[in-house]
């Protein structure tokens, strides 16, 4: 990795927690449907085909989430549901627009020392005021020379920004916990890149051990292992 200039880091569950507080979501999501029929193992599945219905029109965020959750309401219990419900659904988003952000541990020291070595910058994707705020209140700002905020990752965004900060994929590393969205499409375009999964993820984000193809890259079980990792390549 001695050729390595610029890293760049995925936001949600790379440095920060998020996806447990759409789980938590979901659950508390649960208990309001309960009052209306009987609650079964499909349930999060239906929420899933219509937040994936719904994305080419809201994007990616609790927004958009959110306003899923009202239409699988309304759908759900046939029209049944009352405004009072309703009203607690939007509550839940609001919580989540407004929930403390936990940096991972580790980030914060690791980043700390990769300031003085490499160009930073945050590749996200996702709903721009909720990401741009989650950025701000996370107090890891400043650590990072650019901000790039998607509405999807894929090859051709990342290209976008490689090619917009004049920088080769060979001398680019990007850092996330998803194969789908982080590694994969670096890996298409000649990048370089380290898978460090985390416990809990969105089944939008999940692929199938095929799709990996001849792809090479790296996997480490913690942000913890980054700088030894780093110097030892």
């Amino acid at each position: 990795m001695k050729h390595i200039k610029t890293i760049a880091f995925d936001a949600d569950d790379t440095l920060w927690v998020n996806e447990p507080i759409f789980t938590k979501t979901r659950l508390q999501f649960e208990t309001i449907l309960s009052k209306y029929f009987e609650i079964d193992n499909n349930l999060e599945h239906q929420l899933y085909e219509v937040e994936l219905k719904n994305l080419r029109l809201f994007g990616y965020g609790i927004k958009g989430f959110m306003l899923s959750m009202i239409e699988s309401a309304i759908e759900l219990t046939q029209h049944k549901i009352t405004g009072a419900d309703i009203q607690n659904v939007i509550n839940l988003g609001k919580e989540m627009l407004t929930h403390p952000v936990e940096v991972l541990p580790g980030i914060q020291e690791n980043l700390e020392w990769l300031k003085d070595h490499y160009q930073l910058i945050v590749i996200t994707k996702g709903d721009l005021w909720d990401q741009e705020t989650k950025i701000a209140r996370s107090g890891l700002a400043d650590y990072f020379d650019h901000i790039e905020i998607l509405s999807e990752k894929n090859a051709s965004t990342y290209q976008t920004i490689l090619d917009r900060y004049q920088i080769s994929p060979s001398d680019f590393l990007m850092i996330g916990n998803s194969l789908k969205s982080d590694i994969l499409p670096i890996c298409e375009i000649g990048g370089n890149a380290i898978h460090i999964p985390f416990h809990d993820t969105w089944v939008h984000e999940k692929i199938d051990k095929h799709t990996i193809g001849d792809f090479s890259f790296y996997e480490l079980d913690s942000i913890a292992d980054l700088k030894a990792y780093l110097n030892k390549k």
